[in-house]
């Protein structure tokens, strides 16, 4: 259940940014399919880690809205998804993440590195940011486990006890060093804003805890996302990136 295999298309759409089909080896001998695109001079790049069943092909929305901005980014297919061999566990998909910062870190300095991580991809890009440098932080609609979300929608199963894999965000967060943004939507049916919440407040980390009010788990980018991105890596923001009639309010709090 924790991974579905949603079968997109294994190419960038013709008509979006010109987008690399890239091949990432593991040291555990997988072969990760990941998608890439350059950054204009003095941008960054996004190391990306999508959601539970959310494919490359179906985030066209991120990926058109970073080229507009002239940001780069390395997107990963986690093994056994969008092409990649292998079969998905969370220690498998630790090792992708390493291997997706190795092969970046090649070419990119660590400072122009953000890690960004969405829905269950948050508990892969906290991790990594434990183990590798970066410039910042990003977690969209994080858990502070897998577990919690898991015993919250079957409280009379030991879920605790029994799940393998629980990608547990909040006993790490407070080892997280570099700048923090966390974006989590008011009305979130996954992943309630309050985990997102414990994480903040876990942190030690200079931070900024986004509530966007009204959305939902899958609509943060359509509704403004990343406005608070550019805005929280000071890139400039010369029009709303939310959809028409679509930008949300927002709460901020921030932390040293």
């Amino acid at each position: 259940m924790l991974y579905p295999i949603v079968h997109g298309s294994p190419t960038p759409d013709a008509d979006g940014p010109p987008i690399q089909v890239v091949h990432i080896d593991t040291h555990d001998h997988e072969r990760l399919v990941a998608w890439f695109l350059a950054p204009k001079p003095g941008r960054p790049t996004i190391l990306f880690f999508g959601g539970q069943g959310g494919g490359l092909s179906f985030q066209s929305g991120r990926w058109r809205r970073m080229a507009d901005e002239g940001v780069g980014f390395l997107a990963v297919g986690y093994r056994g998804h969008d092409g990649s061999t292998g079969k998905p566990s969370e220690k498998g998909l630790h090792t992708d993440a390493r291997a997706a910062w190795d092969w970046l870190a090649r070419t990119t300095p660590a400072q122009d590195i953000v890690l960004h991580g969405f829905s269950l991809g948050t508990g892969v890009a906290t991790r990594l940011a434990v183990e590798r440098p970066a410039r910042a932080l990003i977690l969209e609609a994080p858990y502070t486990s897998t577990a919690d979300i898991a015993a919250e929608a079957w409280p009379f199963i030991p879920v605790r006890l029994l799940m393998l894999d629980q990608y547990r965000s909040r006993d790490i967060i407070d080892r997280v060093s570099i700048p923090l943004l966390i974006v989590h939507g008011s009305a979130d049916e996954v992943i309630p804003f309050e985990q997102g919440r414990t994480l903040y407040d876990l942190a030690h980390t200079p931070r900024r805890l986004v509530k966007m009010v009204g959305s939902n788990h899958a609509t943060l980018t359509r509704d403004g996302l990343y406005d608070q991105i550019w805005t929280f890596l000071n890139l400039p923001l010369p029009a709303s990136t939310a959809e028409a009639g679509h930008r949300v309010a927002v709460e901020v709090e921030s932390a040293p």
